[in-house]
């Protein structure tokens, strides 16, 4: 009987409960005390358990992260301005609760990217989903979703994300047709969700590199609203590393 339990629970993709029940059989002096309904429990926290695992798993392959950055392995250390406690309070992501963005801007080599990713790892783990680009790979590939027909599903998609990161933002001057299409994507994610902008670039010439007033005034309006800023300074972080391995 129990055997055909184990097969059905498969058949039925509840292998975190099949797990659970393997293993109380096997050992079974350590459940034997217990009353129906409390292994009958165990069974059910561990088919949540690997859900919850299979998912976080699902969410951070979609994310395609340029690096596998972790939270805890942040350097508050080095002189770049970070403040511990405005990345303690991000990595609540209460500010993708409440669709707020975040403006990340610094000298390159400053960890921009490491840290977005940071924060990106930790939304995936807590159900959000996440993708990032590189300004000009995303602007490619709506280019050519206009030429196969698929520029509104690509829209779309790009709406449902919990979070979208940018990065390289302001790198390369915008053709028209390129600054309409992250109008396009800001206007149906503002006050919807949540966008992390990477750049080297300071604010304040954000405008300029767009190429157009109007629709930089339209873009920057719908980014900069209630959104959080982090601005990095000082010197690059894989320099100092440099340096500090050849001393």
């Amino acid at each position: 009987m129990l055997s055909t339990t184990l097969s059905q629970l498969h058949q039925l993709k509840l292998s975190g409960m099949a797990k659970a029940l393997s293993q109380q059989l096997e050992q079974p002096g350590q459940y034997q005390d217990l009353c129906f309904a409390e292994r009958l429990q165990l069974l059910t926290d561990q088919e949540i358990h690997e859900r919850d695992n299979r998912k976080q798993q699902r969410l951070l392959k979609q994310a395609q992260l340029k690096l596998a950055a972790n939270a805890h392995d942040i350097d508050y250390q080095h002189p770049r301005g970070l403040q511990k406690s405005v990345m303690t309070g991000l990595l609540q992501c209460d500010w993708l609760q409440r669709q707020q963005n975040l403006l990340l801007t610094g000298p390159c080599g400053t960890g921009k990217t490491y840290i977005a990713c940071a924060l990106a790892n930790t939304a995936c783990l807590k159900g959000y989903t996440v993708k990032y680009y590189r300004v000009s790979r995303l602007l490619m590939e709506l280019t050519q979703a206009k030429a196969d027909g698929t520029y509104s599903k690509k829209l779309k998609s790009l709406a449902k994300l919990n979070l979208l990161i940018l990065d390289d933002w302001g790198l390369e001057p915008l053709k028209a047709a390129q600054r309409n299409d992250l109008m396009e994507i800001m206007d149906d994610r503002h006050g919807s969700s949540s966008t992390i902008l990477i750049s080297q670039l300071p604010t304040d010439q954000w405008y300029q590199s767009i190429g157009d007033n109007t629709l930089a005034d339209a873009i920057l309006d719908r980014l900069m609203h209630n959104a959080h800023r982090i601005k990095l300074k000082g010197e690059s972080m894989r320099k100092t590393l440099a340096t500090v391995d050849a001393t």
